[in-house]
């Protein structure tokens, strides 16, 4: 089972997210009699991954912890057309209220799940593994990589602090790519070190200064293949990973040259939202 994403750090963004969004109260659903109760649902309008169902659940509690949720289907869960998720009894004017918050967490970490199962799924039986990158969206860190999970895809690194990535501004300020894995050795014993090259020269060389993983930025696929071989003859040291231009179009083929890793920002950052929709009856 995925490990979910603490459930304070989900109370904070949600109590974020409705401070965004209420202001000084909704004018809106003030219009609705308080002691109004309503049943509603939430429907998916197409086929999706669901994910965010802690933030939805948080999202109604927080306005009123007496409403009721009936969840239909879990996270990295598939739903379909048309399919009720949920089902939600309580007064009118929280539910109302907690719509578009919900929602908004629903469809958008449920759009990163779709992401990344659909690129899981086009490498099926390659025996590589998808990666997300940092490209999330501000503040949703942790939520965005706990849907990529959800997705059956990997996290690559958290942030900044688990994980030395050097790239080619700190090759140059180090002065070459030996110099800086050392440099990480020495300022950072027993974290992994992961240098990105841009040809198989400098994949040679970070091969050669022992870099745990080493990132093929748009190396062609003759070239990944010959990274694999060299890997390979010296006891496959470091791990592989492509990386830049990924598609569901060309990820299948960059997974058959032997790579271990293939990292996506587009998971994360090129999300379109599922389409899910509320539907309530009043009276209830």
């Amino acid at each position: 089972m995925t490990a979910r994403v603490d459930s304070q750090l989900v109370a904070r963004q949600v109590a974020a997210a409705l401070a965004e969004d209420l202001g000084a109260g909704d004018v809106t659903a003030a219009l609705v009699p308080a002691t109004q109760q309503v049943r509603a649902q939430i429907i998916a309008r197409e086929p999706a991954i669901l994910c965010g169902t802690d933030w939805a659940d948080t999202t109604f509690k927080q306005l009123d912890p007496a409403i009721r949720l009936e969840w239909h289907a879990h996270d990295g869960e598939r739903v379909v057309a048309d399919m009720t998720v949920v089902r939600l009894a309580g007064l009118a004017r929280p539910i109302l209220s907690g719509e578009r918050t919900a929602l908004n967490f629903l469809q958008t970490l449920s759009a990163t799940a779709t992401a990344a199962s659909r690129y899981v799924e086009a490498i099926a039986g390659t025996g590589c593994q998808i990666l997300d990158t940092r490209k999330t969206l501000p503040g949703l860190r942790l939520a965005q990589k706990y849907a990529v999970r959800c997705g059956g895809a990997r996290n690559h690194r958290l942030g900044l602090h688990d994980m030395v990535l050097i790239k080619e501004n700190h090759i140059i300020a180090a002065g070459s790519i030996a110099t800086a894995i050392a440099a990480a050795r020495r300022t950072s014993p027993g974290v992994p070190v992961e240098v990105e090259v841009e040809s198989l020269t400098e994949f040679q060389q970070a091969l050669d200064a022992g870099a745990d993983i080493i990132m093929l930025d748009e190396l062609t696929l003759a070239d990944m293949r010959t990274a694999v071989e060299l890997n390979r003859a010296r006891g496959a040291r470091a791990k592989l990973e492509a990386s830049g231009n990924v598609t569901l179009a060309s990820v299948r083929e960059i997974a058959l040259t032997g790579v271990d890793y293939i990292s996506i920002g587009g998971i994360t950052k090129h999300v379109q939202a599922v389409d899910l929709s509320m539907r309530c009856e009043f009276g209830a």
